[in-house]
């Protein structure tokens, strides 16, 4: 189990007896040194005195000293730098590529760490390290929040540089794709994002003084507009998409799936689409724009603009329903500044160096309130509760990329469960 010793060395979680190599010398960590995650030793930059002596390299972990040679380091000039070998078994003596014998120091797993790694690996409640949340101090609980919810933030930065490279770096045009997946809330967002990565943005533009050109645009595309329905606003959004179609050559759309069953009538794609061509008409430069939003009031205020009239009585074509605006819910236009501004503020500050849009978008997840899911309350069961969207966006993150992974060696709350000696 050479993961389980890897953390006991870079925890320093082995104190039953003085650390010394296996010729005598006593050892001192001044510093384990950093995890390297790419080929050469397992940590480098760590710091280490040996026999009075200090000594500043990298350091090797194994379950035996042979598996030093079953690895071929022995060969691997990569491998001069190490200055400590660490392992369960010395079984040999381990000798680098130019000839030097390197320190070795017989590490042992202690049996609370063991037993409390079995534990979380079995857990079958989640989240399997509730044992100890009561007893992890709040300021560690706070700095990994705050850790979590900048990953979250860089790994939707990649997100949007996948797309970025596909839309020939336009924000524009990518901010409106990320958009409207995220007015699919959920069920449909996959769909949403190949419809609007469909959409001929130039062509609308040319058309945009007109929501009836922009709306028979997107639905056209979008295969929701059904021929001798009977509609009468149908059938002419279809005329006039007829006419643009053969203007700008535009290809047949493909079977994108929109999915209505035991589904809101207000999220369904028909009402989302028609939201999201009011939005497009009514804010040319829709990234710009909410770069200039100071506030969360102000972000709210541009998604929820409706839609045109048609849509106050109906949620489908051809089938009337009580009269209202369709406009998003304060909570829906909060989701989507979570997941569209945010991420693409700090996505923006990333790539030109601006930290004041990273900071900004930040500082916009601190003043929404925290999402209600099932991950989150999972964690309020437990007591952790959530301020703010940028804690909830850490516990989404822990939830997905460390507990469901098993990944409890990376996590501060795992650290916790398994230095704990006491029976859990």
């Amino acid at each position: 189990m050479e993961y389980l010793l890897h953390y006991v060395w870079k925890h320093l979680l082995d104190r039953t007896r003085p650390m010394a190599t296996t010729d005598g010398r006593a050892v001192r960590v001044i510093d384990p040194g950093l995890r390297n995650g790419d080929a050469g030793p397992d940590f480098f930059n760590a710091k280490v005195e040996i026999g009075g002596t200090m000594w500043a390299g990298c350091v090797e972990v194994h379950d035996r000293s042979s598996d030093w040679y079953a690895h071929g380091h022995d060969r691997d000039r990569a491998y001069d730098s190490v200055v400590l070998h660490v392992c369960k078994v010395a079984d040999r003596p381990v000798v680098r590529h130019d000839g030097g014998e390197v320190p070795q120091l017989v590490l042992e797993v202690p049996p609370h760490v063991r037993r409390n790694y079995e534990a979380l690996r079995s857990a079958e409640m989640s989240p399997a390290c509730s044992a100890v949340i009561d007893s992890i101090a709040p300021l560690v609980r706070h700095s990994w929040l705050s850790a979590l919810a900048v990953e979250r933030l860089r790994g939707k930065t990649g997100l949007v540089a996948e797309r970025l490279a596909r839309f020939g770096g336009n924000w524009e045009d990518v901010f409106f794709v990320s958009l409207a997946r995220n007015f699919g809330f959920g069920v449909n967002g996959d769909s949403f994002e190949r419809w609007a990565a469909m959409l001929p943005f130039r062509a609308m533009d040319k058309h945009r003084d007109s929501l009836r050109q922009v709306e028979s645009l997107m639905f056209g595309i979008s295969g929701l507009l059904r021929e001798g329905s009977g509609d009468a606003y149908e059938e002419d959004l279809l005329r006039e998409y007829a006419y643009l179609k053969h203007k700008f050559s535009l290809p047949e759309p493909p079977d994108f799936s929109w999915k209505l069953l035991r589904m809101r009538p207000g999220n369904f794609p028909h009402v989302r689409i028609a939201q999201l061509a009011r939005i497009y008409q009514s804010s040319p430069s829709l990234f710009s724009r909410v770069l200039d939003c100071g506030s969360v009031d102000e972000l709210r205020r541009l998604f929820k603009c409706g839609t045109s009239d048609y849509w106050h009585t109906h949620y489908t074509f051809g089938h009337e329903s009580p009269g209202r605006r369709r406009m998003l819910s304060d909570r829906s236009a909060d989701l989507v500044v979570i997941n569209t501004v945010v991420p693409f503020l700090y996505a923006y500050g990333s790539y030109t160096g601006d930290g004041a849009s990273c900071d900004k978008a930040l500082a916009l997840l601190e003043s929404v309130g925290a999402e209600d899911n099932h991950m989150v309350r999972n964690w309020v069961r437990v007591g952790i509760v959530p301020d703010n969207a940028a804690d909830s966006q850490a516990l989404i993150e822990l939830t997905r990329e460390y507990c469901q992974k098993r990944k409890c060696f990376f996590c501060r709350f795992g650290y916790e469960y398994l230095k704990c000696e006491r029976i859990l």
